[in-house]
């Protein structure tokens, strides 16, 4: 068996708990990590993490990254394999594919699907043209628009942004639910469009967020397939809409398949994980997003056993790539903090109560998302910034019952 050769080192740009796992994992091999980011890329605090450049303030990260890695050309960084762990990063790849290629190592993507599955709406018509199930939908490209679907839409719908990170970033949120009222899908269109977002009207699948499951891959230029994984989600908070809160690591043939059948047929290279959601109305997987980067869940995917990271890194680097035919189907990723606001949530809705909450979470084994022994600096750097926002929330209540308390002097 050849040894393995570390030689060949990493920048990671951007992310937040993927990028902490990979950063790990890539150091416990012997990897140089080089790690860039803006505030809140724990990567930067991580003690494999040999090198940060953090982005300056007043800066957008695409400008820093295009300073930093096609501008400044530092010699030592020059043939290092660039990881994007967020959609900005994902964006500044597929922009600079060609020049970031001439002084680094760049994995194998198609722009134009890169681009397609950072809208959403075109992501699902994607889907459709290769006969993957997807949610009905409508697309909005006036106030007008939006009048025209009134006796087409079935409640509950979403009105969902294309692009998701600039939508969050104005918001707090990723969409915006709507359970019956038509109103209020015109006041949220036009709302979202005020504020310069794109957006479609989407019909919500409707059920629980446990119906949710993923696939995971990378598939080269030449069409093969890397590895085959899959995972369930088990909560989310806010229930239908946040981020997953409590995963499963499960072997799913089903939802392995169709992930397939949509990597195959559109011709995917690179890293893929294409999320779906039952829809219990035809019993078929359909497909929610697709994301062409390592994923929250990372810690998750490798430490059930798919070093699918090193994988990726074997290939790219021209080293035997190891495989693995198995993983653990019982190992789950804990949010504790969220997956206790779900708990809140649910409990007010009747459907679990703290008792069952508690078993569902010490059933299994579970890693968390950035909480390490021998790598603690990430966990305490969240750990603060998080406690710094809950203050700043108390802060923010109390004034506005000052301001509150003066108005009615």
């Amino acid at each position: 068996m050849s040894q393995f050769d570390s030689s060949t080192p990493v920048i990671l740009l951007g992310g937040r708990e993927n990028a902490v796992a990979v950063a790990r994992n890539f150091g416990r091999k012997g990897i140089r990590i080089i790690a860039s980011g803006l505030p809140g890329c724990r990567s930067m605090n991580s003690r494999y993490t040999k090198e940060s450049y953090p982005v300056p303030d007043g800066m957008s990260a695409s400008s820093y990254w295009r300073e930093l890695l096609l501008s400044a050309q530092l010699d030592h960084l020059k043939g290092a394999i660039i990881f994007p762990f967020c959609d900005e990063s994902l964006a500044f790849m597929e922009t600079h594919r060609d020049l970031l290629a001439e002084h680094y190592l760049v994995e194998e993507f198609v722009p134009e699907l890169r681009r397609i599955m950072l809208d959403k709406q075109a992501t699902l018509k994607l889907a459709r043209e290769v006969d993957v199930p997807a949610p009905r939908y409508w697309e909005i490209t006036s106030n007008l628009d939006v009048q025209n679907i009134r006796e087409e839409i079935t409640f509950p719908v979403m009105v969902k942004p294309l692009d998701s990170y600039a939508f969050s970033h104005e918001f707090g949120r990723k969409l915006f639910i709507i359970h019956d009222s038509f109103d209020e899908v015109v006041e949220k269109v036009a709302l979202a469009r005020s504020k310069g977002h794109e957006v479609m009207v989407v019909e919500m699948i409707p059920g629980p967020d446990d119906l949710l499951s993923s696939y995971y891959t990378y598939r080269t230029a030449e069409g093969v397939r890397l590895f085959d994984y899959t995972k369930s989600v088990i909560r989310r908070w806010p229930l239908n809409r946040g981020g997953t809160c409590f995963h499963q690591s499960e072997w799913l043939p089903e939802t392995a398949d169709i992930g397939k059948k949509l990597f195959d047929r559109i011709g995917w290279q690179g890293f893929g994980n294409v999320e779906f959601k039952r829809d219990t109305r035809d019993g078929k997987l359909k497909i929610i997003e697709v994301n062409a980067r390592f994923t929250a869940a990372h810690r998750l995917v490798t430490a059930s056993g798919a070093p699918v990271d090193e994988m990726i890194y074997c290939h790219m680097t021209g080293q035997p790539v190891p495989t693995f035919t198995t993983y653990n189907n019982r190992l789950r990723m804990w949010y504790p903090i969220r997956d206790f606001m779900a708990l809140r949530e649910l409990s007010g809705l009747g459907r679990l109560g703290f008792t069952a909450w508690l078993k569902s979470v010490f059933a299994q084994k579970f890693v968390l998302p950035y909480f390490s022994f021998t790598d603690p600096m990430p966990s305490l750097a969240e750990t603060g910034a998080n406690i710094s926002r809950l203050f700043g929330k108390i802060a923010g209540v109390f004034k506005r019952a000052e301001r509150h308390a003066d108005s009615k002097r």
